[in-house]
């Protein structure tokens, strides 16, 4: 039999007793649960057990002194457990979100859109309202026809494409004997990997390395495109003076810098 049950047939009887019989029982109980919980370390408590305590914390004034196998902070969470749950269930009866459109509706859309590919969606709402079917825009543009995109041409292709029209430049270290750093400007063709200019400075600015680009292109063989890298040493001077000279700046990606692009390809 629950506990539950048994509690309320013990309190029944209860009534009829006297008091001092009463009170030896109480005595009695009280020191049987000393022991249990001297030994039981966690009672198992079911959901009757739950929902007694619950009440009796509504409907009586002095349950926390009685309490003795949990805490009452606990029976505070089963209440409030069993008021989400009660508004869970109220909110929740229904299936949540929009109705599905039927499987003939998503076909008689995607045929219409492949049938009439020049159509917009306003079109298509309202000849489906023609025959009776109410479907919002944005459902008729869910389940359109993607439309076929050309490829975006690669990096590869780029290069496939333009590599007789590009010249790379960058900079590598070389350390001397006398412990200083020279930075070496090398530009490359990329067709056949010629080395079109290179100078050397101790100093690199972007005026200088622009200087370097006037005087490696005179004005009659200008290369359409310049392959270099992030590099902040490419300034302000540096791509007003390549813009004015007619050349388009490539840049390699982000976190490629490292890896000189003048032998790619």
């Amino acid at each position: 039999m629950p506990p539950v049950v048994c509690t309320l047939l013990a309190c029944l009887a209860a009534c009829f007793r006297s008091r001092r019989s009463m009170q030896l029982e109480i005595l009695a109980l009280r020191h049987q649960l000393v022991v249990y919980q001297q030994s039981v370390p966690r009672p198992r408590i079911q959901p009757t057990d739950r929902l007694l305590w619950s009440w009796l914390a509504l409907a009586w004034a002095g349950w926390q002194e009685a309490l003795t196998f949990v805490q009452p902070r606990t029976v505070i969470a089963w209440q409030q457990k069993r008021f989400r749950e009660h508004w869970r269930r109220l909110s929740q009866g229904r299936r949540p979100g929009r109705p599905t459109v039927r499987k003939e509706v998503r076909e008689l859309i995607h045929d219409m859109w492949q049938a009439n590919p020049t159509w917009g969606s306003p079109r298509i709402v309202g000849e489906l309202r023609k025959l009776g079917l109410d479907v919002a825009k944005s459902t008729v543009e869910r389940y359109r026809v993607p439309p076929r995109k050309p490829p975006s041409p690669t990096w590869k292709a780029f290069l496939n494409n333009h590599v007789q029209a590009m010249v790379a430049l960058d900079f590598f270290v070389v350390p001397t004997v006398t412990h200083k750093l020279l930075f070496v400007l090398v530009m490359l063709a990329h067709e056949r990997r010629r080395v079109v200019h290179f100078n050397i400075t101790e100093h690199p600015t972007a005026e200088w390395t622009a200087q370097q680009v006037l005087e490696a292109f005179p004005w009659d063989n200008v290369p359409p495109y310049f392959l270099r890298d992030r590099d902040r040493i490419y300034g302000t001077a540096f791509r007003q003076r390549v813009r004015h000279m007619g050349i388009e700046e490539v840049l390699i990606a982000h976190g490629v810098r490292g890896k000189i692009p003048l032998w790619s390809g």
